[in-house]
């Protein structure tokens, strides 16, 4: 399969809400293989499918390396139109990064267990509870599918602070060992 490249934050289609996908295919089957290896490629534990370009309701996850021992492993999933159907009251802080922003991390409050619904990779409709960073790559991952980042959840100072590190990502000036294509990169 293929090593895709990861668009970077400021790409609009990340800001653009994923259609839903209706039905299986060879291309779809063909594009869940190439997002899992972009994603272990890139050492991530999640990518959703607007960063890499493609606005469909897909994303494949493994946060398994990040659980500890006593925790539920469920090896690589990938998530076909999901759906947050409950989340808890009790919110958690935890450190957030993400591909399409590399290098940058912070601190983002969400809740600390969910459940979803979803097709999984054989379009069959399957539902998991999940607590810890399980339930935060797959939080994360939703919210690229409604065209939000995690920057959104920062306040507007700790964004601020983060600028630097942005413009040189949209300059294509910052060092990464995966391929990504800024926004300005692409205007060239």
């Amino acid at each position: 399969m293929s090593v895709l490249p990861i668009v970077t934050y400021d790409d609009e289609v990340l800001r653009k809400e994923a259609k839903p996908v209706d039905e299986n295919s060879k291309e779809i089957q063909e594009l869940i293989e190439d997002m899992f290896d972009t994603m272990y490629n890139s050492d991530g534990v999640g990518l959703a499918a607007p960063q890499i370009g493609k606005l469909l309701r897909i994303f494949v996850a493994d946060a398994d390396p990040m659980t500890d021992d006593e925790g539920p492993s469920f090896g690589p999933i990938a998530m076909i139109n999901p759906k947050i159907t409950t989340n808890s009251d009790q919110e958690i802080d935890m450190d957030e990064g993400c591909l399409s922003i590399p290098g940058v991390n912070a601190t983002v409050s969400r809740p600390e267990k969910i459940t979803v619904s979803y097709l999984d990779k054989n379009f069959q409709q399957q539902e998991l509870e999940v607590d810890g960073w399980w339930s935060r790559v797959i939080q994360h991952e939703a919210d690229h599918l409604d065209g939000i980042l995690f920057l959104d959840h920062l306040s507007l100072f700790k964004r601020k602070l983060l600028s630097s590190k942005l413009k040189e990502i949209a300059k294509g000036e910052k060092e990464i060992d995966y391929p990504i294509v800024p926004k300005k990169a692409q205007a060239k």
